[in-house]
């Protein structure tokens, strides 16, 4: 029994310890084929860029157009050394044309703008990403890369930092795969999101007679199955309306509406809010998160062929992600449901978790730092 203990505190705790919980860090590559030359732009956050070679030189915590323009060669620099283009003849030579500011979804990035000459026709390119690789093992790179108005793409990590992609016959069920692999990850890494999960199904093994212990597995199962199902069709309705940019919201408005709904999951589980209508509440607070899923294909700037593929892939990845934490919380919780340190959880862990994002709400609306890395 003890050891069930700590394997489910540690199931619960294992996504509340790490602090930060918003965006992770991506950047945006995109490349344009025309003959033996390729365009290039590549946005990239400028926290990040910060934390790697030192923005803030007032250290006020503010990043100014002069200091950025002040760092334009070390951005360059630091950027283009950690980038590969090559074709089946040699490598291409990168050569830097402009640096930009724009805004993305999650804050201000810089804007690399630059040509790569290739020794003879381009068919196929190789591409080495190692941007970020030592700093951040969870950065990702998004590429897309057009030729003749055809589109394809593929995301970089430091497990996949080279990959060789073909003009003439682009493998779009590699394509896919990639994108439900990065939806999986961006749920597990979410844990905002999976806090809100948690905190809605916490109560479920709890149904009977004022709070007591469920009688069967198969009314536990019943009730998860109504608030996952809610918060799935929610968040994959404006996941969809979003990444279609047929609906756009703020970022801080999303990320900050979002921490509250965790707070008020998490304080449910201490004093009835939602009085029995948790799938109700799942799917109202479900289209805030769906949002939140969205922010990767937006900034990507897909063309509509490939932002409905990657768009499906990538949705059917959080839908795994969610159901594989599903799988392993409720038969643990189930076996647990009768015991002290269960019934403690429930308010102990969910006031915690309320705590938690309550910093993370005051984060996100007042644009502080308190606990996120």
């Amino acid at each position: 029994m003890m050891k069930r203990l700590m394997l489910f505190f540690a199931l619960l705790c294992g996504v509340a310890l790490p602090a930060y919980a918003h965006k992770p860090s991506d950047s945006y590559l995109s490349l344009e084929v025309q003959g033996e030359r390729i365009t290039g732009q590549w946005d990239i956050a400028l926290r990040d860029l910060d934390f790697a070679i030192g923005l803030d030189q007032d250290g006020d915590g503010k990043l100014t157009w002069d200091e950025i323009r002040t760092r334009h060669a070390a951005i360059a620099a630091y950027a283009l050394e950690r980038l590969g283009i090559a074709t089946d003849q040699g490598a291409c030579r990168i050569d830097t044309d402009q640096q930009l500011v724009d805004n993305h979804t999650d804050g201000a990035y810089s804007v690399l703008r630059f040509h790569a000459a290739c020794p003879g026709p381009v068919t196929a390119l190789t591409i080495n990403y190692q941007l970020f690789a030592d700093l951040d093992p969870q950065h990702k790179g998004l590429l897309r890369l057009t030729r003749d108005g055809a589109t394809s793409t593929a995301i970089f990590d430091p497990a996949h930092a080279r990959q060789t992609l073909s003009l003439t016959s682009p493998d779009r069920w590699q394509q896919f795969g990639a994108y439900v692999k990065d939806g999986v990850w961006h749920i597990w890494i979410g844990y905002d999101h999976i806090l809100f999960l948690l905190s809605l199904l916490l109560p479920a093994v709890m149904l009977g007679v004022r709070g007591t212990p469920s009688a069967s597995l198969r009314e536990s199962f019943i009730d998860v199955l109504k608030v996952v199902t809610a918060f799935t069709l929610a968040h994959s309705l404006t996941l969809t309306l979003a990444s279609l940019s047929l609906i756009s919201l703020p970022s801080r408005w999303v990320e900050s509406a979002i921490a509250a709904s965790v707070v008020l999951a998490a304080l449910n589980n201490i004093y009835p809010l939602f009085r029995g209508r948790r799938p109700v509440a799942a799917f109202g607070f479900g289209l805030i998160h769906g949002f939140g899923f969205a922010s990767v294909l937006i900034d990507l700037g897909l063309p509509q062929g490939a932002l409905l593929s990657s768009l499906f892939g990538f949705n059917l990845g959080v839908e795994i992600g969610q159901l594989c934490i599903v799988v392993a919380f409720l038969p643990l919780a189930f076996a647990l449901r009768g015991t002290w340190f269960y019934r403690r959880l429930l308010t102990g862990g969910s006031a915690v978790i309320a705590l938690v994002a309550v910093v993370w709400l005051a984060e996100r609306a007042f644009d502080l730092k308190l606990i996120s890395a």
